[in-house]
């Protein structure tokens, strides 16, 4: 088995005998290959699963991780391949670092991102610090981003294959937890990945990766906000950025920035999107799609992995969204000016805003608030 699969590395060293890999294991066919490797170089490999949220209805969910069967899953897989396999409960720090911050974002008007939560909090943090304890010389992980080590430091990369790239999710890994991290998929392509596990005969080799918010039941995120915030469906006005109240709505928690579909207001000519959330007053701003475009963005809790870099960065402002043109004055208090070279649409507070330097992740920031490309009431009068 080690000449066959030992194909990537870790980093550790030609003689991985003596090391020790700890692996984060989801219960899916990433992570699980991730161990078969890390397995496969020699090391002593332990495979680490945290449970992170309900012990009941996730349990036969496809599209869960963390949670009842993917456990279960995780642990089958450590049996094939003869390693071991320990399992910490991390319920109650994931709920209040990751579902309750979910809802409260949404509360407030803004689109929040659990995954990056998740990574910033209770995988990283956590399990770096597991492993640290169990004697680890790195900590594995199954993420589609490569890890370059340029002997002053590691870097993070996008994956070799953009379409699998997760390089926007892990932007807040701090430089201390890069140098201990390892991503050994991130040059392989997800084909190949099911390969190795299919040739090894573990069980996750066919199934389906999990959905981008794991503790969303079916993608409805309203559903888990109102859970845990009974009072998120107060309803307001929607109200057209001209000032004109045109509806109802049923609670902001069901609208984002850019959405077009769902608004249930009718008697214009041309579509309205989402322009704005207003938490305050509990309004829905709607508008032409012109007004969606915005100049720049303001940023705040800025992590940076990247040194310095005076040249013209690329940037993503949601994890789906292409590379843009920008640049970026950053400010001693941790904030900074994100500016679009070209009006970019769809920006919306509370996700974030990645920046690249080529390949390589730089850092990024929370989106705090925005400015308008276009001054709508000139556009309305040219018009």
């Amino acid at each position: 088995m080690k000449n066959k699969f030992n194909i990537v590395d870790f980093q550790l060293g030609t003689d991985l005998s003596g090391k020790k890999i700890v692996v984060a294991m989801s219960g899916g066919v990433d992570s699980s290959v991730v161990a078969a490797l890390a397995a496969a170089s020699g090391a002593e490999t332990i495979g680490i699963t945290l449970q992170l949220y309900d012990h009941g209805e996730a349990v036969n969910r496809a599209g869960s991780c963390c949670a009842g069967r993917d456990i279960r899953d995780a642990r089958a897989v450590c049996d094939t391949l003869g390693i071991a396999h320990y399992v910490f409960d991390h319920e109650s720090r994931f709920k209040e670092s990751v579902i309750d911050q979910f809802a409260d974002e949404y509360m407030a008007g803004r689109t929040p991102i659990p995954c990056v939560q998740c990574n910033m909090g209770v995988k990283f943090t956590d399990l770096f610090k597991l492993a640290k304890e169990l004697g680890a010389d790195c900590l594995a992980t199954g993420h589609y981003v490569r890890r370059i080590d340029q002997g002053d430091g590691a870097q993070l990369h996008r994956a070799l294959d953009p379409a699998r790239d997760q390089s926007y999710f892990l932007f807040a890994t701090s430089q201390e937890q890069l140098d201990f991290l390892r991503f050994p998929l991130g040059d392989l392509p997800k084909s190949q990945v099911r390969e190795i596990a299919a040739e090894l005969g573990l069980i996750v080799a066919m199934k389906p990766d999990s959905q981008d918010i794991c503790f969303v039941p079916n993608g409805d995120y309203a559903s888990v906000v109102r859970k845990v915030r009974p009072d998120a469906e107060t309803s307001g006005d929607i109200v057209h950025i001209d000032g004109n109240i045109l509806g109802q709505h049923k609670g902001m928690i069901h609208y984002t920035v850019g959405q077009r579909r769902g608004l249930d207001i009718g008697g214009h000519a041309d579509p309205l999107y989402v322009i704005r959330l207003d938490a305050k007053k509990g309004q829905v701003i709607v508008g032409p799609k012109q007004a969606l475009a915005v100049n720049s963005a303001l940023l705040k809790d800025m992590s940076w992995i990247g040194g310095e870099s005076d040249t013209i960065l690329k940037a993503k402002v949601r994890s789906m969204s292409r590379l843009v043109d920008v640049s970026l004055e950053r400010s001693a208090d941790g904030s900074a000016t994100l500016s679009f070279c070209n009006p970019e649409y769809g920006v919306a507070p509370g996700q974030a805003a990645v920046l690249y330097h080529g390949e390589r992740v730089m850092g990024g920031g929370w989106i705090e608030e925005t400015v308008a490309a276009y001054d709508m009431q000139k556009v309305q009068l040219a018009s």
